[in-house]
């Protein structure tokens, strides 16, 4: 493959990354080989050494460099509170909020029948065996309000009922959200879940 080849080949590569089209990989491969003692050689030396050391956690399904994760880790953190989430990206979303202090469970997706994923598929199994082996007194279904989001809470739910406290995120209006601008779903689920001032 020619030099151009290779240039061209990496901006493919970096338009299949979410958030970036052709057009936006064009210039960050650009910028890179502008810069390519700053930028280019460390980010390729990063992701090599990144690449050969990412592990899932066993005990959550989190990702880092080793077999356990810093959260899994962490004795300060077994709180007895789980927080379920669809993947990865949805934990790290509530780790930078710094606001729950338990630890965390990492479904893999969400059950859907179109896409013949089953409660096997997913680490709901690894779940229900958690609440079993661990002193959990609490389980938060953090996951998407989505149909599929919500058909895998319900069941987790079932599988749960009377073993442990399952609570879910609350759903509405978002801090500083204007109710002309909120779709008809968000508005019903705000008042469902209205509360006592």
């Amino acid at each position: 493959m020619s030099s151009s080849g290779d240039i061209e080949a990496l901006i493919e590569m970096m338009a299949r990354l979410p958030g970036l089209g052709p057009r936006s990989a064009r210039r960050a491969v650009l910028q890179m080989i502008r810069k390519k003692e700053l930028m280019l050689i460390p980010l390729a030396d990063l992701m090599h050494h990144v690449g050969a050391s990412v592990r899932d956690c066993v005990e959550c399904g989190n990702i880092g460099s080793s077999t356990i994760c810093d959260i899994c880790a962490n004795e300060k953190r077994a709180t007895g509170e789980i927080c379920v989430v669809e993947d990865v990206a949805d934990l790290w979303a509530l780790e930078r909020s710094g606001v729950f202090r338990g630890r965390y469970h990492v479904l893999g997706g969400t059950l859907s029948a179109l896409d013949a994923v089953g409660p096997d598929e997913l680490r709901i199994p690894k779940l229900i065996q958690r609440v079993q082996d661990e002193a959990v007194s609490e389980v938060i279904l953090a996951l998407n309000a989505t149909v599929d989001g919500q058909t895998t809470a319900h069941y987790i739910a079932d599988q749960l009922e009377g073993r442990v406290r399952l609570t879910s995120l609350a759903q509405g209006v978002p801090i500083g959200g204007e109710l002309d601008y909120l779709d008809d779903g968000t508005i019903t689920a705000a008042l469902r879940a209205r509360k006592d001032l």
